[in-house]
């Protein structure tokens, strides 16, 4: 099974300046920090632009039905290419086949505010709990997705 994330991130700022944010190392170590990464490296370069995070999650808090998947803290890598400044392939993955998240980011501008659009296929291949496991991890990355909102509505006015 397969769950599917559709979020927008609202931001009052024009879309030059939200493509700036989202390419910049120092935004994106905040955002880690912000959601509670115990370790983070942040590198972003190269042409189309790329941007790769690894960071540690601890399992803290974890729901016992994942507990007797997931022990100890987790890796995630997350990795977007972006063909443009306003168009991204993200890739997010958990070692080990735990979950996969995969999918497009896109930024868009109205009246002077940006939104970026993200749509992600969540999939944890764990026999029986799988879709219990999807439905958890799209309640994290919907909290992330809130903590980003706030540490760039921040960073936009300064």
């Amino acid at each position: 099974m397969t769950t599917t994330l559709q979020h927008e991130l609202v931001y009052d700022a024009r879309m030059g300046e939200v493509s700036a944010m989202l390419a910049d190392p120092g935004f994106r170590e905040r955002v880690a920090d912000a959601q509670g990464a115990l370790r983070r490296r942040v590198t972003i370069g190269g042409a189309p632009r790329e941007v790769r995070i690894d960071r540690v999650q601890s399992t803290v808090g974890v729901p016992s039905f994942a507990k007797r998947i997931v022990s100890g803290d987790l890796t995630v890598h997350q990795n977007e290419v972006w063909s443009s400044d306003t168009v991204a392939v993200v890739d997010i993955t958990v070692p080990g086949g735990l979950a996969t998240l995969r999918g497009n980011i896109s930024l868009s501008e109205s009246d002077g505010r940006t939104i970026e659009s993200v749509r992600l296929n969540i999939k944890v291949p764990v026999p029986l709990v799988g879709a219990k496991l999807e439905e958890y991890v799209e309640q994290l990355m919907l909290k992330a997705f809130d903590l980003e909102q706030a540490v760039g509505a921040a960073y936009l006015s300064r």
